[in-house]
């Protein structure tokens, strides 16, 4: 059984606070002029020229230092602001909002409050950080790979078994993989009626719980053992290197996945299509190994033919 966890990225553009600010500011004002109507006097004031130069102003300039994203920020917050005000107000003068707004709404309220607390602290994370106001169940996912050390979009554990890929997990929060070990093995047991007799996984499966349940149940989990390597200790450098030779095919099927199948880009926009996408991702995956056996049963019954027709010929 060889394990492992990977990003499906999502089809969204980089995140930048002073674009999502712009963007949730933008979003505030169609929804100011969906509920403001003529009979109702005078509209509310949103300055969205201003707002639109200011952003322009930052987006323009090449060089983006310390206090002038901070001072577009602010500024961004400011306008954004007030027009979260004018919108409570004519809601609570009996304004009525339609589902799809009152959810945009939602998110743009929380951007703006998660906006505010990294500029008053000074910081750059948060908890639960929306990163597209589109997507807002979207999570920044650290990779630590070379190019890309962040991600954006959901993750994922597969398992290959007998040639087969499966699906294990799929969350839209980062998590930490190692815990996933457990249930995917029960699991697998669930479907063959035993353990696997060893698990090629990465070095972050092998915590003390995980190598504890392993031995249990007498399953091998390759990798070195926890601490400082023992003077007396011989490892067998055959064994750690055939490991690492198998446990190369789960990420040939990632490669596959995300060069042919689609899971590179995933460019549905709703939590269900997305999870959907990345599932049949998986699916062409194993209909592609299906394919390529009846291909060699095909050209072996050919070969087969054409060596008995040529034999024939010979007699």
């Amino acid at each position: 059984m060889i394990i492992d966890a990977t990003c499906a990225p999502s089809n969204i553009k980089y995140p930048q606070d002073t674009a999502l600010l712009n963007e949730a500011r933008e979003s505030a004002e169609r929804i100011i002029d969906e509920l403001f109507t003529i009979g109702d006097g005078v509209k509310p004031r949103t300055y969205r020229k201003a707002a639109h130069k200011e952003y322009l102003k930052f987006a323009r300039s090449r060089k983006h230092t310390k206090p002038f994203v901070r001072k577009a920020i602010r500024k961004q917050l400011g306008y954004l602001s007030r027009d979260l005000a004018h919108i409570d107000a004519m809601l609570a003068g009996g304004k009525v909002l339609s589902e799809k707004h009152l959810n945009r709404l939602e998110t743009i309220r929380k951007v703006c409050e998660q906006q505010q607390f990294m500029y008053d602290q000074q910081t750059h994370s948060v908890e639960n950080r929306i990163v597209s106001l589109s997507r807002p169940f979207i999570r920044p996912i650290v990779r630590g790979k070379a190019g890309k050390p962040v991600e954006f979009g959901a993750k994922l554990d597969i398992s290959v078994s007998d040639g087969w890929t499966r699906l294990e997990v799929l969350s839209f929060d980062a998590y930490n993989e190692a815990l996933n070990l457990k249930d995917m093995v029960e699991r697998y047991r669930a479907r063959t009626g035993r353990y696997p007799s060893r698990i090629l996984a990465d070095k972050i499966y092998r915590n003390r719980d995980n190598l504890a349940f392993c031995k249990l149940h007498h399953i091998r989990l390759s990798g070195p053992a926890l601490g400082r390597p023992k003077k007396d200790e011989i490892r067998d450098k055959k064994q750690d290197y055939r490991d690492e030779c198998e446990r190369v095919e789960v990420e040939r099927r990632f490669s596959l996945a995300k060069r042919k199948c689609g899971m590179g880009l995933i460019v549905t926009k709703l939590e269900e299509t997305i999870s959907h996408s990345i599932a049949m991702s998986v699916v062409v995956l194993n209909l592609r190994k299906i394919q390529h056996v009846l291909l060699q049963k095909l050209f072996g019954c050919l070969r087969s033919s054409l060596f008995i027709r040529k034999l024939a010929f010979v007699q």
